[in-house]
C-alpha cells in the first residue's frame, strides 16, 4: 500500500500488505465462455468483436483486473477510451472486482494521453513544453482573425464563416484528407472561393506553430509525428507501456490506429474491444477498415467472439442478424439470447406522415397508461433529426412530454421560427414580435433598431403599420423587399401553400447569407411545406405547428401525474449505447434509410445498413418499423413508397408486415 494511503495507528499497530491472491475473482462463475476467454488470454494481440449488448465494458474491466491480479505493473497498463469518463468507471469497477492496484493503471482518452507524452517530448518535433492547447472557440477566433486578412480584399462575394472553416478543417484531420477534398463533399457550394480556403489553413497551421499553439486535432497528429519519426521516443514509451487495452476500436480514425501500432513497436500486446457492426462514425472520421485490419496489423492476433446478448429478446435478435447479415464486409457473427419469449418486431406502413405520428403517439399512450410501461423506457428513433418534426407536433397534442438528442426541436429550429414570423404578418400586422424578427434578417437593421421599429408599428394607428413602417425605412433594399412581398400577400390573399411558397422565396437568399450550412436547413423549410398542405386557412397552419406561446417550447410541457417521466426522441447517431424496453423507428424508408445519395456510394450504403442494425439492436422487448408510403422527394424528383431494402427481404415469419388504416 503506498505510503500516502496507510491508514493512522497507534504506535503498537503496524501494517503488513497482504498481496492479492491467485483466484480471487470468481471468473468461472461471472463470466460466459468467451469473455472468460478474452479475459484469460495471454501475451500477444487480441481483438474481441463484441456485438450489441453482449458485455463489452465488463470484458475490459475484468481484463484489466486479470492483468493485475497475475502481477504486472498497473502503470505499465494503458487503457484509452473515448472519453474520460468511461475509463474512470471503468478503472473504479476494475478497483472494486480486485483492489486499489488498478487505479494505478493509466487510463484516459487518446488525446488525454498525447497531451502528457507531448510535454515531455514537444522540443523533438519544434515545440516548447509549455505549448498552448485551443479549444474550438479558441480555433475559431484564431482562424476568424485570418479569415479577415485573406477576405479583405473579396468582400463582393459570400465566403464561409470561422465556424464553418474550423468544421471543414478538422474534418480534413480527422479523416487524413486533403481539406480541398473535405470542402467538396461536404461544403461543395464553396468551391468557387477553395482558393481562399487553402491559403487560410495554411497560415492556420504557421500562425499556431510561431505561436506554440496546439489545437485539439494537433494532439493526434504531433504524437503520430513523434512516434513515427523518433525511434528511441517511441521504443521507450512502448516499453513503459506493456499492455494497451482500447475501446469501442470500430470509432478510431487512421491516425488513432497508427498511434496503436506505434505504441505497440515492442511487445504486440494490443486487446481492442468492438463491434465492425456498429462504425457509424464515418462523418467524425471514424476508420471503418480499422477495426476489419485489425488482424493484418497485428500478424497472429486472436479473435474472440462476443454473440450472447443480454439486451434483447430473440426475435429481435434475429431480426437485427438478418439486418447485418447482409453487409459486404463483416465479422461473421449471430447474436443469441437465453431470454425466454417476446414478441416479434413488426413493420408497419401507413398512408402518409400524419398517420405515422398519430399511430406512434397513440401506441406510446396505450403503452404507459395499458401497460405501465414508463415513458423512459421507450424511444423513437429516426436517421435524421428533421424527421421527427410532424411527431413532434402530435405529441405536443397529446401533451406526452420528450426529450430530443441530436438536432434541434422543429420548433425552435432558427430557420422555422424565421419562416412562421413572416407568416403570422400576414395573418395579424399587429405582432411586432415577429416584426422584429423579420426586421433583423435585412442587412444593417440590428437588435436595437428593429425594436424601435416594431414599437413605432405598435403605437400607430394605420391598417397596415408593418407596411408603414416598412416604407419609413427610406433606402433600405431589404425593407422594400420584405414590404413588397407582405403588400403582395396582404392584398391578394392566397391559399396557405402559395403563400409560404411566396414566403420562402424571400428568405431563401436571407437563409443562404445567415447560415453556411443552408442546404441542411433547406430541408427543414420542405417539411414546413409537406405541413401547410394539410391545412386550408394560414390560421389552422400556425395553430398547429406554434401549439404553445413563443416564450415556450413543446419540450417545457409537462403531463400529469409523470414527474420527471420523458418519452426519448433521438437520432440513431445518438441513440448509440443505449436501449430501451420499447423502441420504434421511424421513416424505414427506402430513400430515407438508406439514403437516397448513398447508392452512389458503396462504403456509404454499408454504413447505412449499420445505422439500421445499430438502431434495432437498442430495443429490449419490443421493436417496430413504420414507414409512410407515396412520399414525394424533391431532390430527385421520385416518390417513395417501399420499406428500406435493408429490411424488405426479411422473411414475414420473422417481420411481419402490416399496413395502418385509421
Amino acid at each position: 500500500m503506498p505510503p500516502d494511503r496507510r491508514p493512522v495507528l497507534p504506535k503498537r499497530y503496524s501494517l503488513r500488505e497482504v498481496p492479492s491472491g491467485a483466484g480471487k475473482i470468481d471468473y468461472e462463475g461471472v463470466l460466459n465462455p468467451q469473455q472468460r476467454e478474452a479475459v484469460l488470454h495471454g501475451d500477444g494481440p487480441l481483438l474481441v468483436i463484441a456485438g450489441a449488448g453482449t458485455g463489452k465494458t465488463r470484458t475490459l474491466i475484468y481484463r484489466v483486473a486479470r492483468l493485475v491480479e497475475t502481477g504486472v505493473p498497473p502503470p505499465s497498463v494503458l487503457l484509452l477510451t473515448f472519453t474520460r469518463r468511461a475509463a474512470e468507471e471503468m478503472l473504479r469497477r476494475a478497483s472494486l472486482l480486485l483492489d486499489r492496484r488498478c487505479e494505478n493503471v493509466a487510463g484516459g482518452t487518446f488525446h488525454s494521453f498525447a497531451n502528457s507524452l507531448l510535454r515531455r517530448h514537444a522540443g523533438a518535433i519544434g515545440f516548447g513544453e509549455n505549448f498552448t492547447i485551443l479549444d474550438r472557440s479558441d480555433s475559431e477566433d484564431l482562424i476568424g482573425l485570418l479569415r479577415q486578412e485573406v477576405h479583405t480584399a473579396h468582400k463582393t462575394v459570400r465566403f464561409p464563416r470561422k465556424k464553418t472553416l474550423a468544421d471543414l478543417v478538422s474534418r480534413a484531420v480527422n479523416r487524413g484528407e486533403e481539406l480541398a477534398t473535405a470542402v467538396e463533399r461536404d461544403a461543395p457550394h464553396f468551391l468557387y472561393c477553395l482558393d481562399d480556403i487553402l491559403r487560410i489553413h495554411k497560415l492556420y497551421e504557421a500562425a499556431k506553430r510561431e505561436r506554440n499553439l496546439m489545437d485539439y486535432d494537433d494532439l493526434l497528429v504531433h504524437l503520430q509525428t513523434l512516434l513515427r519519426e523518433h525511434e528511441g521516443i517511441r521504443r521507450a514509451v512502448s516499453e513503459t507501456y506493456r499492455y494497451i487495452l482500447v475501446d469501442e476500436y470500430q470509432d478510431t480514425n487512421r491516425t488513432q490506429a497508427e498511434i496503436l501500432r506505434l505504441l505497440a513497436a515492442t511487445h504486440d500486446n494490443v486487446m481492442t474491444v468492438g463491434d465492425d457492426s456498429q462504425s457509424i462514425y464515418s462523418f467524425r472520421g471514424a476508420w471503418f477498415r480499422n477495426i476489419l485490419d485489425f488482424p493484418s496489423d497485428f500478424p497472429g492476433a486472436k479473435v474472440v467472439y462476443l454473440e450472447e446478448n443480454y439486451r434483447s429478446v430473440q426475435p429481435i435478435l434475429d431480426v437485427t442478424n438478418e439486418i447485418i447479415a447482409r453487409a459486404r464486409e463483416k465479422f461473421p457473427k449471430r447474436l443469441f439470447t437465453v431470454r425466454g419469449g417476446g414478441e416479434k418486431p413488426t413493420i408497419l406502413s401507413a398512408p402518409n406522415e400524419r398517420i405515422q405520428s398519430a399511430f406512434v403517439a397513440d401506441r406510446i399512450l396505450e403503452l404507459t397508461e395499458e401497460h405501465d410501461i414508463p415513458l423512459r423506457e421507450i424511444a423513437v428513433l429516426f436517421r435524421a433529426a428533421y424527421l421527427s418534426f410532424d411527431l413532434e407536433v402530435e405529441l405536443a397534442k397529446r401533451h406526452i412530454p420528450y426529450r430530443k438528442y441530436g438536432g434541434y426541436k422543429f420548433l425552435e429550429t432558427a430557420h422555422v421560427k424565421d419562416v412562421t414570423a413572416h407568416l403570422r404578418l400576414i395573418e395579424n400586422p399587429r405582432d411586432n414580435l415577429s416584426l422584429s424578427r423579420a426586421l433583423m434578417l435585412i442587412p444593417g437593421v440590428g437588435r436595437k433598431r428593429s425594436a424601435e421599429i416594431s414599437r413605432r408599428a405598435h403605437e400607430e394607428a394605420s391598417h397596415s403599420p408593418v407596411l408603414s413602417s416598412l416604407a419609413a425605412m427610406k433606402g433600405s433594399e431589404g425593407a422594400a423587399r420584405l414590404s413588397g412581398c407582405l403588400r403582395e400577400l396582404t392584398e391578394n390573399p392566397s391559399p396557405p401553400t402559395e403563400a409560404l411558397a411566396r414566403i420562402l422565396a424571400y428568405y431563401r437568399p436571407l437563409l443562404e447569407a445567415k447560415y453556411d450550412d443552408y442546404p441542411r436547413r433547406l430541408k427543414d423549410l420542405e417539411h414546413i411545406e409537406s405541413l401547410c398542405a394539410r391545412h386550408r386557412t394560414l390560421s389552422s397552419f400556425l395553430a398547429e405547428i406554434t401549439l404553445e406561446p413563443p416564450e415556450a417550447s413543446v419540450g417545457d410541457i409537462v403531463a400529469p401525474d409523470r414527474d420527471g417521466d420523458t418519452l426519448t426522441l433521438s437520432t440513431i447517431h445518438s441513440a448509440k449505447g443505449l436501449e430501451w424496453k420499447v423502441v420504434f423507428l421511424l421513416w424505414v424508408l427506402d430513400g430515407k434509410i438508406p439514403l437516397a445519395r448513398a447508392a452512389e456510394d458503396g462504403e456509404e450504403m454499408e454504413e447505412e445498413r449499420r445505422l439500421l442494425y445499430v438502431a434495432a439492436t437498442r430495443a429490449k422487448d419490443t421493436l417496430v418499423f413504420t414507414y409512410p408510403v407515396n412520399i414525394y422527394e424533391r431532390a430527385s424528383g421520385t416518390v417513395l413508397s417501399l420499406p428500406s431494402r435493408f429490411v424488405e427481404d426479411i422473411p414475414p415469419e420473422m417481420l411481419p408486415r402490416y399496413a395502418l388504416i385509421e
